[in-house]
């Protein structure tokens, strides 16, 4: 029988109240102490019906393990404990099963775990969606985005070490099986300021403390940086280090992340550089310096830095130096240069860096989105993920935290409007009578701040725009003139004289009474911040740089496309983008996460109350809770409640066989629960006040305790029982084998005695034979024995007369020997003289020479040319001879093997050497194309009908005819067509009907490029504004490409009189129309075989597996 599947729920084991609908009484003090007690148990996650309350723990928990995962993966929202799990997987089911687009927004202040919550929602989708490799890729690129955007987007604040100092918005795009296709990506209002100013022990962006710590020498003297951090002054050095973050480490995930996002190496190199120069920037200093009309000017103290900073953007220092002097206003046809003081200049360098570094990371998010896009323009389903600032109220507040804190209201606004919504249409689709909710609505506020007429933002934006003197305090006095009667606007002007001597609220400030609160902001550098103005001279000098990346960042530097009209302001601009996003969140089904941070100080297990106290209410979160249970506190469907609840009434336990409402109703009228404290929905019941669900749940608990002393007493019987019954079985079995191990005792013991006896009868009556045997062999062995003696006394014998008479013989040769020398010498000795010793030697070399070439002429080696044997040497003084004659004889034979080629072989073997000249050690195809003669034409163009028309239409002689794969520049994908070379052009033509698709000049060939290894893909680079050039370049893949790019390099050599170059590399550039594309080629298991596969891995990377 198959294993029951145990399922927990909510209500189970429950440490304080998982559901803050269900807590009793409701109020702060029961609120807070709730979250506290599960906080301390490790129960961050708590839900507001189906909101997500997550309290930051400040440490590692087991809780994000693959196992839990699957625990939440397809489950009821309530059926496990509270978990961020539950809401994702809850968002991805309703996307992927009912076509519903999703929303996820994580709020909370600075240092509440927001990012590494949309880190966890992120990791669940990519866990639970679909595999394989494409999909793999996908949600790699979305996962390894993050690492980039918090490197150059966030950085170490009083609060967080790694706080988000920008907003950013996710849409992950699905296809209709719910596998993610891509992504795109939407930043807000980048703070950055932070990049020339840090508060007291707060860092700058993560990038630069990176940069400097990971990058290697050879990387920081090409950017010509140091490592020590004091040498720049946009760096705090207070707060340089931060315990428990590696900046190396950190920086070589981020080049990491890059390449597999698609960044390519100039481009990530590029960036590096815009990050350097922003550093420098900051490094340079002005002096004042008084000119001949009397009007202070600023000069540069040390221009080394500027010097390094133009080499590094490819500025002319000239240029750059004077955009930091002077400024030129345009009207009309007229121009104004002014001088600039040393705090203009200032001003200007800070602008600089501020516009440079936040365009750059501009230019980053669209990098992103161009390689995360969806690729396929099928219907996609979506779901959102919203990262952005909490509500924020500092000891100063200013303009960044006023059109923060105007985001919050108008998040606030859509979630309590979506909240209603979504509550009032349960209760129409369960058919359950809706009451009106009373709740504070912010959308006076928000009208207060967006109103186009008198809007806050509308009246900076008109104070910013007006000639005239326009400050802080200007702007302050509008807004006293306009906002004084706001019920919702403060400031000492609008106020009676009794707050005149209110000291909170001095004179440089206003104060706005939020939905979260009362905040006082400082006026100064409203008009400022809200300007974001960045001088032309600037804007130009940048666009005239070298450096790509820079250039495209300031494309109103150009001077042919000069625009007088004023740049919108930094307020309206964030205006639009709010009214963006929340246009997009209202089409989506929202689901939210509340991040609460429990203490200041980054510690675990410290719960601050008066901190979380004031979290709580300005996120919402009672109003939140009462908006929840203003009608019915928990409803749960007919199914799993009377799964629950069965055991307390006897009609429906253990088993109901009828509808499961009807069950219900049974159920509680047996419990006798008041009838107005419960409702009946068409798929659920709807329970009015928590002190119910309590009553059913302890009535449940009890009951619980009397089944499960039941099964103890059934089961304790049971064991007795089996027990007893094993017991006897035992009992049995073991007798059984006794008496059966005692009868084979006895049988192995009478069996043992018969074997003896047996064997001592065999061995006597063997013994008996044997001696038998024995005596008959004795008396032949004496016959032979006798007979042998004898025989060798015979052969004795004669031996020794044979001896004897051969030594006789002998001794009569040598004697006759000594004495015909003897006679010899005698005879000769008158006929020698002085010489005689010299002819000796000469006749013995004369016969010692003659024995060589004798020798030699039987031992010569064969005719071949590649035949390396050769006779070994016999005499020392013969060895310069010997060598000689080799070399003779090999020369010999090569030339009466090159007498027998013909011309064309002649030819062919010329080819055969240009390839070694060019491949050899070079491509790894080319040992295996050494033993294949070039052919040339193999498709037999002429005896061929089919090609016909195309051999009507070449006039000239065809050098090659073989069929090429042509890879499609789009997808990788590969098209057979007919690769002709001719003494003039290089053509292709289509295999089926033979018409040709490409006609190239072989002037306009001008590169060759093919990778290192075993494959057969080669590129051809056309001349750029040649006719042929219109789409780019060409990629072919060809079984023949050792012999097609020798002939192709002969024939451009032979009709050009110029070398064709060719490229020999695993990496190189192909230009596909408008766009360079980068060829890859890599090691890979092919699932075809050995056959390389190619592959459009992004708009700029096509990449080849070769096995």
């Amino acid at each position: 029988m198959a294993k029951m599947e145990v399922k927990t729920s909510l209500l189970d084991n429950m440490i304080g109240v998982g559901d803050m609908v269900l807590l009793e009484p409701l109020n702060e003090e029961t609120f807070i102490n709730n979250l506290k007690k599960r906080f301390d148990h490790n129960e961050i996650y708590t839900y507001i019906g189906s909101v997500v309350i997550s309290v930051n723990p400040y440490r590692s928990l087991p809780i994000y393990s693959p196992e839990k995962v699957e625990d939440y993966r397809n489950r009821n929202f309530y059926e496990l404990s509270p978990h961020i799990f539950a809401l994702s997987d809850e968002a991805y089911r309703s996307l992927r099963d009912q076509d519903k687009d999703q929303c996820i927004l994580i709020t909370g202040e600075s240092g509440a775990g927001k990012t590494e919550a949309s880190k966890l929602v992120m990791s669940y989708v990519a866990a639970v969606c679909g595999k394989g490799a494409e999909v793999n890729q996908v949600k790699e690129q979305l996962l390894q985005s993050n690492p980039v955007l918090e490197a150059f987007g966030n950085a170490k604040t009083v609060r967080n070490d790694n706080s988000s100092r920008f907003g950013k918005y996710m849409d992950i795009e699905f296809d209709f099986k719910g596998d993610p296709l891509g992504g795109v990506i939407s930043n807000y209002l980048l703070e950055k300021s932070r990049v020339v100013k840090q508060p007291r022990g707060e860092r700058n962006f993560h990038v630069f403390y990176q940069l400097l710590s990971g990058a290697s020498e050879e990387l920081l003297n090409k950017l010509t940086l140091e490592r020590d951090f004091s040498r720049y002054n946009y760096l705090s050095l207070d707060s340089a280090k931060v315990n428990g973050v590696d900046d190396a480490a950190n920086f070589r995930t981020v080049r990491n992340a890059m390449q597999i996002v698609g960044f390519m190496d100039h481009e990530a190199e590029s960036v590096l550089e815009v990050v350097a120069a922003v550093l420098k920037l900051g490094n340079i200093e002005f002096k004042p310096e008084s000119r001949v009309n009397g009007l202070d000017e600023s000069k540069i103290k040390d221009k080394n830095e500027l010097k390094e900073i133009c080499e590094l953007t490819g500025i002319d220092q000239s240029v750059l130096e004077r955009a930091f002097s002077f400024r030129t206003v345009e009207a009309k046809q007229e121009k104004v240069s002014t001088t600039l003081n040393v705090a203009q200049a200032y001003y200007a360098r800070d602008a600089l860096a501020k516009n440079l570094y936040s365009r750059l990371f501009s230019w980053l998010v669209n990098r992103i989105n161009e390689s995360i896009k969806a690729q396929t323009k099928v219907r996609k389903k979506v779901m959102g993920v919203l990262d952005i600032y909490g509500f924020e109220i500092f000891e100063d507040n200013s303009f960044e935290q006023f059109i923060i804190n105007y985001c919050n209201e108008k998040l606030q606004q859509i979630f309590i409007e979506l909240t209603l919504k979504e509550e009032q249409e349960e209760y129409i689709r369960e058919g359950i009578e809706w009451t009106h909710i009373d709740y504070f609505n912010n959308a006076i506020i928000c009208d207060l701040i967006e109103n186009n007429t008198n809007g806050i933002l509308a009246m900076l934006d008109e104070e910013c725009l007006r000639p005239g003197t326009v400050t802080d305090e200007t702007f302050l006095e509008k807004l006293n003139q306009v906002c004084a009667t706001h019920q919702h606007f403060e400031s000492r002007m609008s106020k009676s004289s009794r707050f005149l001597n209110d000291t909170s609220l001095p004179h440089s400030c206003f104060r706005i009474q939020h939905y979260a609160g009362k905040v006082l902001y400082q006026v100064e550098g409203f008009v400022d911040k809200n300007n974001d103005l960045l001088y032309r001279d600037l804007s130009q000098a940048m666009w005239k740089a070298s450096h790509t990346l820079i250039k495209s960042l300031f494309p109103e530097g150009n001077p042919a496309k000069i625009n007088l009209k004023r740049p919108p302001t930094a307020g309206s601009q964030f205006k639009a983008s709010v009214a963006t996003l929340m246009k997009n969140l209202q089409t989506k089904n929202p689901n939210y996460i509340r991040c609460i941070k429990p203490n200041d100080k980054k510690a675990a297990h410290i719960f601050n109350e008066a901190l979380v106290c004031h979290q709580i209410r300005y996120l919402g979160l009672l109003e939140n809770v009462r908006v929840r249970r203003a009608g019915y506190a928990f409803r749960q469907a007919y199914e799993p409640c009377l799964e629950r609840y069965k055991m307390l009434c006897k009609q429906t336990w253990p088993h109901w066989k009828g509808p499961a409402r009807a069950g219900v109703e049974v159920l509680f009228n047996e419990l006798e629960i008041p009838v107005e404290e419960y409702s009946f929905g068409r798929s659920k019941i709807f329970i009015r006040n928590p002190r119910t669900l309590f009553k059913l749940e302890d009535l449940r608990k009890q009951r619980l305790e009397d089944l499960a002393t039941l099964i103890q007493k059934i089961y304790r019987g049971w064991k007795c029982r089996t027990h007893f019954l094993l017991m006897r079985k035992s009992q049995i079995v073991v007798a059984a084998w006794y008496r059966r191990y005692a009868q084979q005792k006895r049988y192995q013991q009478i069996k043992s005695s018969a074997l003896v006896i047996q064997s001592y009868i065999r061995g006597w009556k063997a013994r008996k034979i044997l001696r038998e045997l024995k005596h008959q062999k004795r008396c032949e062995e004496a016959a032979t024995t006798i007979a042998a003696y004898w025989h060798g006394t015979q052969a004795r014998r004669e031996l020794k007369r044979l001896k004897e008479e051969a030594r006789r013989k002998h001794a009569v040769a040598v004697i006759w020997a000594y004495w015909l020398g003897l006679k010899v010498r005698r005879e000769y000795r008158k006929f020698f003289r002085a010489n005689a010793g010299k002819k000796i030697y000469e006749f013995t070399l004369q016969r010692i020479v003659q024995k060589y070439f004798l020798e030699m002429k039987n031992k010569m080696p064969s005719l071949s040319p590649i035949d390396k044997n050769w006779p070994s040497r016999p005499y020392l003084f013969l060895d310069s001879t010997h060598k000689e004659l080799k070399r003779i004889f090999h020369l010999w034979r090569c030339k009466k093997y090159r007498d027998q080629f013909t011309d064309q072989q002649k030819l062919i073997y010329e080819e055969k050497l240009e390839a070694s000249e060019l491949f050899k050690d070079k491509k790894a195809l080319y040992p295996s194309s050494v033993g294949q003669p070039f052919q040339g034409a193999y498709l037999e163009i002429n005896k061929n009908p089919k090609y016909k028309k195309l051999k009507d239409a070449i006039e000239e002689k065809i050098i090659i005819a073989e069929v090429v794969n042509k890879i499609n520049r789009a997808n990788g994908k590969s098209t057979s067509r007919i690769f002709l070379l001719t003494n003039n052009n290089l053509l292709l033509a289509d295999q089926k009907s033979g018409q040709i698709k490409s006609e190239v000049p072989l002037v306009d060939v001008t590169k060759v490029s093919m990778s290192s290894q075993n494959d057969g893909f080669f590129a051809i680079h056309l001349k750029e504004g040649s006719e042929a050039a219109s789409k780019g370049d060409f990629l072919f893949s060809s079984d023949h490409l050792i012999e097609m790019a020798t002939k192709l390099y002969r024939t451009t050599l032979s009709q050009t009189k110029q070398k064709l170059s060719i490229e020999i590399s695993d990496e190189f550039l192909v230009q596909f129309r408008q766009d360079k594309v980068c060829v890859k080629f890599i090691q890979g298991n092919q699932k075809n075989g050995s056959v390389p596969t190619c592959k459009r891995k992004n708009n700029r990377l096509l990449e080849v597996a070769v096995p």
